[in-house]
């Protein structure tokens, strides 16, 4: 796929580490690659606080803290999100909150967006709610 970036959401992550599910073989073919460098790949921090929150919440903090590790030594750019991604979030979840977006997504395509990266590795559909980013499905990946 050349030199673009994609950005891996956490469910990508999530799946792959998780029980099995139609995604969890694509997810982790798709971080074999980002390994193996046939990919390159981004994630910003809110994908740790989702995995440290999720993981958190179940009381499983050796997990949260293994998966953590695991994404940030596998994937170098991790990107912030600052003023600007949050005043991007804020419009952004106003529009398209009711149709399903999550603050957290908003977030995340705040950062894409300010970020020039127009590619985002997901499960989740409401991704094809927007215009400037492209949403591809684990399943459908092809390196």
């Amino acid at each position: 796929m050349g030199n673009s970036i994609y950005f891996i959401d956490t469910n990508v992550i999530m799946y792959a580490a998780g029980q099995p599910h139609r995604y969890r073989e694509p997810c982790v073919k798709i971080l074999e690659s980002i390994a193996d460098g046939s990919i390159k790949a981004a994630i910003d921090v809110e994908v740790i606080q989702e995995i440290l929150y999720r993981f958190g919440a179940l009381r499983k903090w050796e997990l949260a803290y293994a998966m953590s590790e695991n994404t940030l030594a596998l994937i170098d750019t991790v990107l912030p999100v600052n003023r600007e991604d949050v005043r991007v979030a804020v419009t952004i979840h106003r529009r398209l909150g009711p149709q399903g977006v999550t603050a957290r997504d908003a977030i995340h395509a705040a950062v894409l967006g300010n970020n020039s990266i127009s590619a985002i590795v997901s499960a989740d559909v409401h991704f094809d709610l927007f215009d400037n980013i492209s949403r591809i499905d684990p399943e459908d990946f092809r390196r």
